[in-house]
Protein backbone atom coordinates (compact mmCIF):
# COMPACT_ATOMS: atom_id res chain seq x y z
CA UNK A 1 0.00 0.00 0.00
CA UNK A 2 1.65 3.19 -1.19
CA UNK A 3 0.13 5.48 1.38
CA UNK A 4 1.57 3.50 4.32
CA UNK A 5 -0.13 4.49 7.55
CA UNK A 6 2.81 3.40 9.66
CA UNK A 7 6.36 2.15 9.35
CA UNK A 8 5.41 -1.52 9.88
CA UNK A 9 3.11 -1.49 6.87
CA UNK A 10 5.81 0.12 4.75
CA UNK A 11 8.40 -2.48 5.77
CA UNK A 12 6.01 -5.35 5.07
CA UNK A 13 5.18 -3.83 1.69
CA UNK A 14 8.85 -3.52 0.74
CA UNK A 15 9.61 -7.12 1.73
CA UNK A 16 6.69 -8.32 -0.41
CA UNK A 17 8.08 -6.75 -3.60
CA UNK A 18 9.71 -9.89 -4.99
CA UNK A 19 6.58 -11.98 -4.48
CA UNK A 20 4.42 -9.30 -6.05
CA UNK A 21 6.51 -9.22 -9.21
CA UNK A 22 4.97 -12.43 -10.48
CA UNK A 23 1.36 -11.47 -9.78
CA UNK A 24 0.11 -10.36 -13.17
CA UNK A 25 -3.61 -10.33 -13.88
CA UNK A 26 -5.91 -9.72 -16.82
CA UNK A 27 -8.61 -7.64 -15.15
CA UNK A 28 -8.50 -4.62 -12.84
CA UNK A 29 -11.19 -2.53 -11.19
CA UNK A 30 -10.44 1.18 -10.73
CA UNK A 31 -12.84 3.22 -8.59
CA UNK A 32 -12.16 6.92 -8.93
CA UNK A 33 -13.20 8.50 -5.63
CA UNK A 34 -12.33 11.15 -3.09
CA UNK A 35 -10.21 10.31 -0.04
CA UNK A 36 -8.74 12.31 2.82
CA UNK A 37 -4.95 12.68 2.90
CA UNK A 38 -2.66 14.62 5.22
CA UNK A 39 0.56 16.18 3.95
CA UNK A 40 2.57 19.20 5.14
CA UNK A 41 0.54 19.44 8.38
CA UNK A 42 -2.74 19.86 6.46
CA UNK A 43 -5.57 17.47 5.54
CA UNK A 44 -7.62 17.73 2.37
CA UNK A 45 -9.77 15.62 0.07
CA UNK A 46 -8.05 14.42 -3.09
CA UNK A 47 -9.17 12.35 -6.04
CA UNK A 48 -7.74 8.81 -5.96
CA UNK A 49 -8.12 5.39 -7.51
CA UNK A 50 -9.39 2.83 -4.99
CA UNK A 51 -8.57 5.28 -2.21
CA UNK A 52 -4.83 4.93 -2.81
CA UNK A 53 -2.29 7.66 -3.49
CA UNK A 54 -0.39 6.87 -5.64
CA UNK A 55 -2.83 4.48 -7.24
CA UNK A 56 -2.63 0.72 -7.85
CA UNK A 57 0.16 -0.87 -9.86
CA UNK A 58 -0.76 -2.78 -13.02
CA UNK A 59 1.40 -5.86 -13.64
CA UNK A 60 1.43 -7.59 -17.03
CA UNK A 61 3.69 -9.61 -19.28
CA UNK A 62 4.88 -8.40 -22.65
CA UNK A 63 2.16 -8.81 -25.29
CA UNK A 64 -0.74 -9.17 -22.83
CA UNK A 65 -4.20 -7.69 -23.34
CA UNK A 66 -6.09 -6.70 -20.19
CA UNK A 67 -9.28 -4.87 -19.20
CA UNK A 68 -9.62 -2.10 -16.65
CA UNK A 69 -13.15 -1.26 -15.49
CA UNK A 70 -13.12 2.43 -14.52
CA UNK A 71 -15.96 3.56 -12.24
CA UNK A 72 -16.19 7.31 -11.73
CA UNK A 73 -17.41 7.78 -8.17
CA UNK A 74 -15.85 11.22 -7.89
CA UNK A 75 -17.20 14.69 -8.54
CA UNK A 76 -15.36 15.49 -11.78
CA UNK A 77 -15.45 14.30 -15.36
CA UNK A 78 -12.33 12.19 -15.86
CA UNK A 79 -10.38 10.10 -18.36
CA UNK A 80 -7.46 7.74 -17.76
CA UNK A 81 -4.48 7.42 -20.11
CA UNK A 82 -2.15 4.42 -20.24
CA UNK A 83 1.06 6.30 -20.88
CA UNK A 84 3.38 4.36 -23.16
CA UNK A 85 0.92 1.57 -24.00
CA UNK A 86 0.84 1.61 -27.80
CA UNK A 87 -2.75 0.32 -28.11
CA UNK A 88 -2.30 -1.00 -31.68
CA UNK A 89 -5.40 -0.12 -33.76
CA UNK A 90 -7.21 0.77 -30.52
CA UNK A 91 -7.06 4.50 -29.75
CA UNK A 92 -10.61 4.22 -28.34
CA UNK A 93 -9.29 3.53 -24.85
CA UNK A 94 -6.11 5.62 -25.02
CA UNK A 95 -7.71 8.23 -22.80
CA UNK A 96 -7.02 11.92 -23.59
CA UNK A 97 -10.25 13.83 -23.11
CA UNK A 98 -11.89 15.22 -26.24
CA UNK A 99 -9.14 13.68 -28.37
CA UNK A 100 -10.03 9.97 -28.30
CA UNK A 101 -13.05 10.00 -25.99
CA UNK A 102 -15.37 12.21 -24.05
CA UNK A 103 -14.83 12.08 -20.28
CA UNK A 104 -16.34 9.49 -17.97
CA UNK A 105 -18.99 11.45 -16.15
CA UNK A 106 -19.63 11.07 -12.40
CA UNK A 107 -21.62 7.91 -11.76
CA UNK A 108 -20.61 6.34 -15.08
CA UNK A 109 -18.36 3.38 -15.96
CA UNK A 110 -16.06 2.65 -18.91
CA UNK A 111 -14.22 -0.61 -19.61
CA UNK A 112 -10.81 0.24 -21.06
CA UNK A 113 -8.93 -2.42 -22.98
CA UNK A 114 -5.14 -2.17 -22.80
CA UNK A 115 -3.30 -3.87 -25.65
CA UNK A 116 0.40 -4.33 -24.95
CA UNK A 117 2.77 -5.10 -27.81
CA UNK A 118 6.55 -4.59 -27.60
CA UNK A 119 6.60 -2.66 -24.32
CA UNK A 120 8.85 -4.18 -21.67
CA UNK A 121 9.92 -2.40 -18.50
CA UNK A 122 8.26 0.47 -16.66
CA UNK A 123 5.53 2.82 -17.85
CA UNK A 124 2.55 4.34 -16.04
CA UNK A 125 -1.05 5.48 -16.12
CA UNK A 126 -2.61 8.81 -15.15
CA UNK A 127 -5.69 10.97 -15.47
CA UNK A 128 -5.79 12.92 -18.74
CA UNK A 129 -8.33 15.65 -18.09
CA UNK A 130 -7.52 19.10 -16.72
CA UNK A 131 -5.08 18.74 -13.77
CA UNK A 132 -6.57 15.64 -12.18
CA UNK A 133 -3.40 13.66 -12.75
CA UNK A 134 -1.85 15.54 -9.81
CA UNK A 135 -3.15 12.72 -7.59
CA UNK A 136 -4.57 10.16 -10.04
CA UNK A 137 -1.62 8.11 -11.26
CA UNK A 138 0.18 4.81 -10.80
CA UNK A 139 2.79 2.47 -12.25
CA UNK A 140 2.62 -0.21 -14.94
CA UNK A 141 5.19 -3.01 -14.74
CA UNK A 142 5.61 -4.91 -18.00
CA UNK A 143 7.58 -8.11 -17.42
CA UNK A 144 9.24 -10.15 -20.16
CA UNK A 145 7.28 -13.02 -21.62
CA UNK A 146 7.42 -16.01 -19.30
CA UNK A 147 10.79 -17.77 -19.05
CA UNK A 148 12.50 -14.89 -20.87
CA UNK A 149 15.34 -13.18 -18.95
CA UNK A 150 16.09 -9.49 -18.66
CA UNK A 151 19.01 -8.23 -20.80
CA UNK A 152 20.77 -7.48 -17.50
CA UNK A 153 21.44 -9.59 -14.37
CA UNK A 154 18.27 -10.49 -12.48
CA UNK A 155 17.75 -7.93 -9.69
CA UNK A 156 17.04 -9.10 -6.16
CA UNK A 157 13.92 -6.94 -5.78
CA UNK A 158 11.98 -4.14 -7.47
CA UNK A 159 11.02 -0.87 -5.83
CA UNK A 160 8.79 1.90 -7.25
CA UNK A 161 10.12 5.45 -7.15
CA UNK A 162 7.34 7.75 -8.38
CA UNK A 163 7.97 11.47 -8.22
CA UNK A 164 5.04 13.86 -7.90
CA UNK A 165 3.99 17.32 -6.77
CA UNK A 166 1.77 18.26 -3.84
CA UNK A 167 -0.32 21.40 -3.38
CA UNK A 168 -1.68 22.35 0.03
CA UNK A 169 -4.61 23.96 -1.75
CA UNK A 170 -7.06 22.12 -3.99
CA UNK A 171 -5.20 21.56 -7.26
CA UNK A 172 -8.46 21.85 -9.20
CA UNK A 173 -8.86 25.35 -7.78
CA UNK A 174 -5.27 26.15 -8.78
CA UNK A 175 -6.10 25.12 -12.36
CA UNK A 176 -9.43 27.02 -12.34
CA UNK A 177 -7.84 30.26 -11.13
CA UNK A 178 -5.11 30.08 -13.75
CA UNK A 179 -7.64 29.40 -16.50
CA UNK A 180 -9.89 32.28 -15.45
CA UNK A 181 -7.19 34.89 -14.88
CA UNK A 182 -4.77 33.91 -17.65
CA UNK A 183 -1.93 33.89 -15.14
CA UNK A 184 0.69 31.21 -14.63
CA UNK A 185 -0.61 28.66 -12.11
CA UNK A 186 0.56 28.68 -8.52
CA UNK A 187 3.52 26.39 -7.98
CA UNK A 188 3.33 23.26 -5.84
CA UNK A 189 4.30 23.26 -2.16
CA UNK A 190 6.37 20.09 -2.21
CA UNK A 191 7.79 17.40 -4.42
CA UNK A 192 7.01 13.84 -3.39
CA UNK A 193 8.42 10.31 -3.66
CA UNK A 194 5.67 7.70 -3.66
CA UNK A 195 3.31 10.34 -2.31
CA UNK A 196 5.58 11.47 0.55
CA UNK A 197 7.49 14.79 0.72
CA UNK A 198 10.33 13.38 2.85
CA UNK A 199 12.39 14.39 5.85
CA UNK A 200 13.13 17.98 4.81
CA UNK A 201 9.49 19.12 4.75
CA UNK A 202 7.30 19.86 7.78
CA UNK A 203 5.18 17.10 9.36
CA UNK A 204 6.62 14.58 6.91
CA UNK A 205 9.45 12.62 8.54
CA UNK A 206 7.39 9.75 10.04
CA UNK A 207 6.04 8.78 6.62
CA UNK A 208 9.20 9.30 4.54
CA UNK A 209 9.50 6.45 2.06
CA UNK A 210 12.19 3.92 2.97
CA UNK A 211 14.11 1.54 0.72
CA UNK A 212 15.29 -1.36 2.88
CA UNK A 213 18.34 -2.93 1.24
CA UNK A 214 20.97 -5.56 1.96
CA UNK A 215 24.63 -5.02 1.20
CA UNK A 216 25.70 -6.80 -1.98
CA UNK A 217 22.25 -6.96 -3.52
CA UNK A 218 20.90 -5.17 -6.60
CA UNK A 219 17.56 -3.36 -6.69
CA UNK A 220 15.43 -2.59 -9.73
CA UNK A 221 14.09 0.93 -9.26
CA UNK A 222 11.01 1.55 -11.40
CA UNK A 223 11.28 5.31 -11.71
CA UNK A 224 8.44 7.53 -12.96
CA UNK A 225 8.19 11.31 -13.10
CA UNK A 226 4.51 12.01 -12.46
CA UNK A 227 5.13 15.67 -11.55
CA UNK A 228 2.86 18.09 -13.36
CA UNK A 229 5.31 20.79 -14.29
CA UNK A 230 8.88 19.89 -13.32
CA UNK A 231 11.79 18.09 -14.95
CA UNK A 232 13.86 16.61 -12.11
CA UNK A 233 17.40 15.68 -11.19
CA UNK A 234 17.66 12.79 -8.74
CA UNK A 235 20.45 10.84 -7.13
CA UNK A 236 21.34 8.51 -4.24
CA UNK A 237 24.05 9.70 -1.89
CA UNK A 238 27.37 7.86 -2.43
CA UNK A 239 25.82 5.44 -4.94
CA UNK A 240 25.82 5.28 -8.72
CA UNK A 241 22.66 4.53 -10.69
CA UNK A 242 22.56 2.47 -13.89
CA UNK A 243 19.78 3.11 -16.40
CA UNK A 244 18.87 -0.09 -18.29
CA UNK A 245 15.52 0.95 -19.77
CA UNK A 246 13.51 4.03 -20.63
CA UNK A 247 9.84 4.31 -21.56
CA UNK A 248 9.47 0.50 -21.49
CA UNK A 249 12.26 -0.22 -23.98
CA UNK A 250 15.65 -1.49 -22.82
CA UNK A 251 18.74 0.68 -23.29
CA UNK A 252 22.45 0.16 -23.20
CA UNK A 253 23.49 0.46 -19.54
CA UNK A 254 24.25 4.08 -18.61
CA UNK A 255 25.86 4.58 -15.19
CA UNK A 256 25.77 8.04 -13.65
CA UNK A 257 25.74 9.64 -10.21
CA UNK A 258 22.55 11.54 -11.11
CA UNK A 259 19.64 11.14 -13.54
CA UNK A 260 17.54 13.74 -15.35
CA UNK A 261 13.92 12.70 -15.92
CA UNK A 262 11.02 14.72 -17.31
CA UNK A 263 7.29 14.53 -16.61
CA UNK A 264 5.95 11.61 -18.63
CA UNK A 265 9.19 9.66 -18.66
CA UNK A 266 9.74 6.33 -16.91
CA UNK A 267 13.05 4.54 -16.41
CA UNK A 268 14.33 1.18 -15.27
CA UNK A 269 17.28 1.86 -13.00
CA UNK A 270 19.59 -0.51 -11.10
CA UNK A 271 20.80 0.46 -7.63
CA UNK A 272 23.70 -1.65 -6.39
CA UNK A 273 23.79 -1.70 -2.59
CA UNK A 274 27.60 -1.69 -2.52
CA UNK A 275 28.40 0.86 0.16
CA UNK A 276 29.08 0.54 3.86
CA UNK A 277 25.88 -0.29 5.76
CA UNK A 278 24.18 2.89 6.81
CA UNK A 279 21.43 5.34 5.89
CA UNK A 280 21.60 7.30 2.63
CA UNK A 281 19.25 9.80 1.04
CA UNK A 282 17.65 9.38 -2.36
CA UNK A 283 16.81 12.98 -3.27
CA UNK A 284 15.24 14.88 -6.15
CA UNK A 285 14.80 18.53 -7.02
CA UNK A 286 13.80 20.62 -10.00
CA UNK A 287 15.66 21.28 -13.21
CA UNK A 288 14.02 24.52 -14.38
CA UNK A 289 15.64 26.88 -16.88
CA UNK A 290 12.98 29.49 -17.60
CA UNK A 291 14.20 32.95 -16.66
CA UNK A 292 11.75 34.48 -14.22
CA UNK A 293 9.57 31.33 -14.21
CA UNK A 294 8.58 30.41 -10.66
CA UNK A 295 9.05 26.77 -9.68
CA UNK A 296 8.91 24.54 -6.62
CA UNK A 297 12.49 24.57 -5.31
CA UNK A 298 11.98 22.07 -2.48
CA UNK A 299 13.95 18.82 -2.26
CA UNK A 300 12.09 15.56 -1.76
CA UNK A 301 13.83 12.63 -0.08
CA UNK A 302 13.53 8.94 0.59
CA UNK A 303 15.83 6.91 2.82
CA UNK A 304 17.98 4.02 1.63
CA UNK A 305 18.50 1.96 4.80
CA UNK A 306 20.89 -1.00 4.89
CA UNK A 307 20.12 -3.99 7.08
CA UNK A 308 22.62 -5.11 9.73
CA UNK A 309 24.02 -4.08 13.08
CA UNK A 310 25.47 -0.59 12.97
CA UNK A 311 24.86 2.83 14.42
CA UNK A 312 22.99 4.91 11.81
CA UNK A 313 23.86 8.59 11.44
CA UNK A 314 21.58 11.13 13.05
CA UNK A 315 20.90 12.47 9.56
CA UNK A 316 21.86 10.84 6.25
CA UNK A 317 23.99 12.83 3.84
CA UNK A 318 22.31 14.41 0.82
CA UNK A 319 23.60 13.60 -2.67
CA UNK A 320 25.24 16.29 -4.78
CA UNK A 321 22.63 17.27 -7.36
CA UNK A 322 23.25 19.62 -10.29
CA UNK A 323 22.11 23.21 -9.94
CA UNK A 324 18.48 23.88 -10.88
CA UNK A 325 19.48 25.60 -14.15
CA UNK A 326 22.40 23.38 -15.15
CA UNK A 327 21.50 22.74 -18.79
CA UNK A 328 24.86 21.12 -19.50
CA UNK A 329 24.27 18.53 -16.76
CA UNK A 330 20.84 17.74 -18.20
CA UNK A 331 22.21 17.46 -21.74
CA UNK A 332 25.13 15.32 -20.58
CA UNK A 333 22.65 12.77 -19.28
CA UNK A 334 19.98 12.79 -21.98
CA UNK A 335 22.39 12.83 -24.93
CA UNK A 336 24.35 9.84 -23.61
CA UNK A 337 21.36 7.51 -23.42
CA UNK A 338 21.67 4.84 -26.11
CA UNK A 339 19.23 2.24 -27.40
CA UNK A 340 19.68 -1.49 -27.84
CA UNK A 341 19.21 -2.01 -31.61
CA UNK A 342 18.57 -5.72 -31.16
CA UNK A 343 15.56 -4.77 -29.01
CA UNK A 344 14.03 -2.25 -31.43
CA UNK A 345 10.62 -3.40 -32.71
CA UNK A 346 11.57 -1.73 -36.01
CA UNK A 347 14.84 -0.26 -37.34
CA UNK A 348 15.61 3.44 -37.50
CA UNK A 349 13.85 4.83 -40.62
CA UNK A 350 16.28 6.17 -43.22
CA UNK A 351 14.00 6.84 -46.21
CA UNK A 352 11.95 9.74 -44.86
CA UNK A 353 8.67 10.42 -46.69
CA UNK A 354 7.18 12.99 -44.30
CA UNK A 355 9.27 15.72 -42.72
CA UNK A 356 7.89 18.09 -40.11
CA UNK A 357 9.64 20.97 -38.38
CA UNK A 358 7.57 22.51 -35.61
CA UNK A 359 8.31 25.36 -33.30
CA UNK A 360 7.26 24.96 -29.68
CA UNK A 361 6.63 28.27 -27.95
CA UNK A 362 5.14 29.93 -24.91
CA UNK A 363 2.90 32.78 -26.14
CA UNK A 364 0.33 35.30 -25.01
CA UNK A 365 -3.17 36.14 -26.23
CA UNK A 366 -5.11 39.37 -25.72
CA UNK A 367 -7.40 39.53 -22.72
CA UNK A 368 -10.70 38.17 -24.14
CA UNK A 369 -14.18 39.63 -24.36
CA UNK A 370 -13.12 43.22 -23.69
CA UNK A 371 -11.81 42.35 -20.22
CA UNK A 372 -8.97 44.35 -18.67
CA UNK A 373 -8.30 42.16 -15.64
CA UNK A 374 -6.13 39.39 -17.13
CA UNK A 375 -3.04 38.53 -15.12
CA UNK A 376 -0.71 37.15 -17.76
CA UNK A 377 2.27 39.06 -19.09
CA UNK A 378 1.39 42.76 -19.57
CA UNK A 379 -2.32 42.15 -19.02
CA UNK A 380 -2.61 39.26 -21.48
CA UNK A 381 -3.37 35.59 -20.94
CA UNK A 382 -0.66 32.95 -21.26
CA UNK A 383 -0.85 30.61 -24.21
CA UNK A 384 1.42 28.09 -25.93
CA UNK A 385 1.72 26.74 -29.44
CA UNK A 386 3.19 24.39 -32.00
CA UNK A 387 3.99 26.10 -35.31
CA UNK A 388 2.19 29.18 -34.03
CA UNK A 389 -1.10 27.30 -33.53
CA UNK A 390 -2.49 27.13 -30.02
CA UNK A 391 -4.64 24.01 -30.05
CA UNK A 392 -8.35 24.57 -29.51
CA UNK A 393 -9.85 21.53 -27.79
CA UNK A 394 -13.23 20.63 -29.35
CA UNK A 395 -16.49 19.79 -27.58
CA UNK A 396 -16.64 16.22 -28.91
CA UNK A 397 -13.69 13.94 -29.36
CA UNK A 398 -11.70 14.02 -32.58
CA UNK A 399 -11.60 10.22 -32.87
CA UNK A 400 -15.40 10.05 -32.98
CA UNK A 401 -15.51 12.85 -35.56
CA UNK A 402 -12.92 11.07 -37.71
CA UNK A 403 -14.54 7.63 -37.48
CA UNK A 404 -18.12 8.83 -38.10
CA UNK A 405 -17.18 11.57 -40.60
CA UNK A 406 -18.56 14.42 -38.48
CA UNK A 407 -17.62 17.70 -40.12
CA UNK A 408 -16.46 20.86 -38.42
CA UNK A 409 -14.84 19.30 -35.33
CA UNK A 410 -11.25 19.52 -36.58
CA UNK A 411 -9.36 20.64 -39.67
CA UNK A 412 -6.42 19.03 -41.47
CA UNK A 413 -3.45 21.06 -42.56
CA UNK A 414 -1.24 21.43 -39.50
CA UNK A 415 1.81 23.22 -40.97
CA UNK A 416 4.72 20.95 -41.87
CA UNK A 417 7.12 23.87 -41.34
CA UNK A 418 6.99 27.07 -39.23
CA UNK A 419 4.68 29.63 -40.83
CA UNK A 420 7.04 32.43 -39.80
CA UNK A 421 10.81 32.23 -40.12
CA UNK A 422 12.88 34.23 -37.65
CA UNK A 423 15.83 33.72 -35.33
CA UNK A 424 13.87 31.38 -33.06
CA UNK A 425 16.30 31.50 -30.14
CA UNK A 426 17.40 35.15 -30.24
CA UNK A 427 17.51 37.11 -26.98
CA UNK A 428 15.14 39.75 -28.35
CA UNK A 429 12.25 38.87 -30.63
CA UNK A 430 9.62 41.07 -32.31
CA UNK A 431 6.37 41.33 -30.40
CA UNK A 432 4.51 40.25 -33.53
CA UNK A 433 5.56 36.61 -32.93
CA UNK A 434 4.00 36.53 -29.45
CA UNK A 435 0.42 35.87 -30.55
CA UNK A 436 -0.60 32.50 -32.05
CA UNK A 437 -3.81 31.53 -33.77
CA UNK A 438 -6.29 29.27 -31.96
CA UNK A 439 -7.33 26.34 -34.16
CA UNK A 440 -8.05 22.60 -34.06
CA UNK A 441 -5.50 21.67 -36.73
CA UNK A 442 -4.34 18.06 -37.13
CA UNK A 443 -1.62 16.19 -39.01
CA UNK A 444 -2.92 13.54 -41.41
CA UNK A 445 -0.43 10.75 -42.21
CA UNK A 446 -0.69 7.93 -44.70
CA UNK A 447 -0.27 4.45 -43.30
CA UNK A 448 3.38 3.44 -43.47
CA UNK A 449 4.75 6.97 -43.76
CA UNK A 450 8.33 7.34 -42.50
CA UNK A 451 8.18 10.47 -40.37
CA UNK A 452 10.87 12.81 -39.12
CA UNK A 453 9.95 15.58 -36.72
CA UNK A 454 12.29 18.33 -35.56
CA UNK A 455 11.03 20.15 -32.47
CA UNK A 456 12.47 23.66 -32.43
CA UNK A 457 12.34 25.45 -29.10
CA UNK A 458 11.96 29.22 -29.23
CA UNK A 459 12.63 32.17 -26.98
CA UNK A 460 9.19 33.68 -27.63
CA UNK A 461 8.10 35.11 -24.24
CA UNK A 462 10.90 32.99 -22.76
CA UNK A 463 12.65 29.71 -23.47
CA UNK A 464 12.46 26.60 -21.30
CA UNK A 465 12.92 22.85 -21.78
CA UNK A 466 9.85 21.02 -23.13
CA UNK A 467 9.12 17.29 -22.69
CA UNK A 468 7.10 16.27 -25.77
CA UNK A 469 5.02 13.07 -25.59
CA UNK A 470 3.45 11.20 -28.51
CA UNK A 471 0.56 8.80 -27.84
CA UNK A 472 0.33 5.49 -29.69
CA UNK A 473 3.99 5.41 -30.70
CA UNK A 474 7.56 5.27 -29.55
CA UNK A 475 10.19 7.01 -31.65
CA UNK A 476 13.93 7.00 -32.25
CA UNK A 477 15.51 10.15 -30.80
CA UNK A 478 18.19 10.76 -33.41
CA UNK A 479 19.59 14.12 -32.35
CA UNK A 480 19.68 17.10 -30.00
CA UNK A 481 21.21 20.53 -30.24
CA UNK A 482 21.24 24.05 -28.85
CA UNK A 483 20.27 27.06 -30.91
CA UNK A 484 18.46 26.91 -34.25
CA UNK A 485 18.30 23.64 -36.17
CA UNK A 486 20.51 23.75 -39.28
CA UNK A 487 18.87 21.69 -42.02
CA UNK A 488 22.10 21.26 -43.98
CA UNK A 489 24.56 20.61 -41.13
CA UNK A 490 22.79 19.06 -38.14
CA UNK A 491 21.49 15.90 -39.91
CA UNK A 492 25.12 14.95 -40.56
CA UNK A 493 25.42 14.24 -36.84
CA UNK A 494 22.18 12.29 -36.42
CA UNK A 495 22.57 9.01 -34.52
CA UNK A 496 21.06 6.41 -36.82
CA UNK A 497 22.89 3.49 -35.18
CA UNK A 498 21.71 3.24 -31.57
CA UNK A 499 19.36 6.12 -30.68
CA UNK A 500 17.12 5.67 -27.63
CA UNK A 501 13.57 4.55 -28.40
CA UNK A 502 11.28 6.74 -26.29
CA UNK A 503 7.73 8.06 -26.08
CA UNK A 504 8.70 11.37 -24.41
CA UNK A 505 11.64 13.52 -25.49
CA UNK A 506 13.15 16.53 -23.71
CA UNK A 507 13.63 19.42 -26.12
CA UNK A 508 16.39 21.55 -24.55
CA UNK A 509 15.88 25.22 -23.77
CA UNK A 510 16.31 27.30 -26.92
CA UNK A 511 17.39 24.18 -28.76
CA UNK A 512 15.99 21.31 -30.77
CA UNK A 513 15.41 17.57 -30.79
CA UNK A 514 14.80 15.28 -33.77
CA UNK A 515 12.81 12.04 -33.81
CA UNK A 516 11.80 9.41 -36.37
CA UNK A 517 9.05 6.79 -36.49
CA UNK A 518 6.99 4.82 -39.02
CA UNK A 519 3.24 5.49 -38.97
CA UNK A 520 1.91 1.92 -38.68
CA UNK A 521 -0.64 2.42 -35.90
CA UNK A 522 -3.86 3.71 -37.48
CA UNK A 523 -6.10 6.04 -35.53
CA UNK A 524 -6.06 9.37 -33.72
CA UNK A 525 -3.00 10.06 -31.57
CA UNK A 526 -2.29 13.04 -29.33
CA UNK A 527 1.08 14.85 -29.18
CA UNK A 528 1.71 17.45 -26.49
CA UNK A 529 4.08 19.03 -24.03
CA UNK A 530 4.00 17.06 -20.76
CA UNK A 531 4.40 20.20 -18.67
CA UNK A 532 0.77 20.44 -17.68
CA UNK A 533 0.59 24.23 -17.81
CA UNK A 534 1.89 24.25 -21.38
CA UNK A 535 -0.55 21.56 -22.47
CA UNK A 536 -3.47 23.45 -20.94
CA UNK A 537 -2.24 26.58 -22.75
CA UNK A 538 -2.35 24.81 -26.14
CA UNK A 539 1.09 23.26 -26.84
CA UNK A 540 -0.38 20.21 -28.51
CA UNK A 541 -1.60 18.75 -31.78
CA UNK A 542 -3.06 15.50 -33.13
CA UNK A 543 -1.92 12.94 -35.68
CA UNK A 544 -4.52 11.05 -37.69
CA UNK A 545 -2.92 7.96 -39.20
CA UNK A 546 -5.05 6.58 -42.02
CA UNK A 547 -5.85 2.90 -42.49
CA UNK A 548 -3.60 0.60 -44.45
CA UNK A 549 -4.80 -1.91 -47.02
CA UNK A 550 -5.16 -5.10 -44.99
CA UNK A 551 -7.50 -5.80 -42.08
CA UNK A 552 -4.67 -5.79 -39.53
CA UNK A 553 -3.73 -2.28 -40.68
CA UNK A 554 -7.13 -0.77 -39.97
CA UNK A 555 -8.62 1.05 -37.02
CA UNK A 556 -10.72 -1.27 -34.84
CA UNK A 557 -14.40 -0.40 -34.28
CA UNK A 558 -15.33 1.41 -31.04
CA UNK A 559 -16.30 -0.50 -27.89
CA UNK A 560 -20.01 -0.49 -27.03
CA UNK A 561 -19.71 1.60 -23.85
CA UNK A 562 -17.87 4.69 -25.09
CA UNK A 563 -18.68 7.60 -22.74
CA UNK A 564 -21.21 10.03 -24.20
CA UNK A 565 -20.33 13.67 -24.78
Amino acid sequence: MWCSKNILLQILWCFSLIALSSQTQSHYTFEVREAQYTRLCSTKSILTVNGNFPGPTIRVNRGDTINVDVYNKGNYNITLHWHGVKQPRNPWTDGPSYITQCPIQPGMKFRQTLIFSFEEGTIWWHAHSEWLRATVYGAIYVYPTKNTPYPFPQPDAEIPIIFGEWWINDVNEVFRQSSETGAAPNISDALTINGQPGDLLPCSTPETFKLNVEQGRTYHLRVINAALNLILFFSVSQHNLTVVGSDAVYTKPLTRDYICISPGQAMDVLLHANQEPGHYYLAARAYSTGVGVAFDNTTTTARVEYSGNYTPPSSPSLPNLPDFNDTQAALDFITNLRGLPERYPSPVPTNITTQIVTTISVNTLPCPNGRNDCQGLNGTIFSASMNNISFQTPDIDILKAYYYHINGVYHPGFPRFPPFTFNFTADFLPITVNTPTKETRVNVLSYGASVEIVFQGTNVIGGIDHPIHLHGYSFHVIGYGLGNFNQSQDPLNFNLVDPPYLNTVIVPINGWAAIRFVAVNPGVWFMHCHLERHQSWGMQTVFIVKNGNSSNQMLSPPPPDMPPC
